[in-house]
């Protein structure tokens, strides 16, 4: 007569590590929705600093003054350059609502 002492621990065994398996699966999911999420966060805040960087630049370039010309010589003539600093006309960049300053 032989105890079953080991089949049976063995049938426990096999048990136990298909449920770590089945949680390690479970995970495993888990985490690639996580990066897929992390990732594009990260495309995002590449493109805010991209978009924030322009908007800075822009706002450190140096802005067109109108200037009154009693007369017109050949390098202010309108027409001549298509720029509209040339023409003597103000350059307006948009302000959006969350930039605007607050009183």
């Amino acid at each position: 007569m032989r105890f079953k002492l080991f089949e049976s621990r063995h049938e426990v065994h096999i048990r136990r590590s298909r449920e770590y398996l089945e949680e390690a699966c479970i995970a495993r999911v888990e985490h690639q929705a996580a990066a897929e999420h992390h990732m594009a966060l990260a495309r995002m805040y590449a493109e805010r600093i991209a978009r924030l960087e322009a908007e800075i630049y822009a706002a450190n370039q140096p802005r067109a003054i109108p200037v009154a010309h009693t007369r017109t010589s050949a390098a202010t003539r309108p027409g001549d350059n298509a720029s509209p600093e040339a023409d003597g006309n103000t350059v307006v960049y948009p302000v959006y609502p969350n930039r605007a300053a607050r009183p």
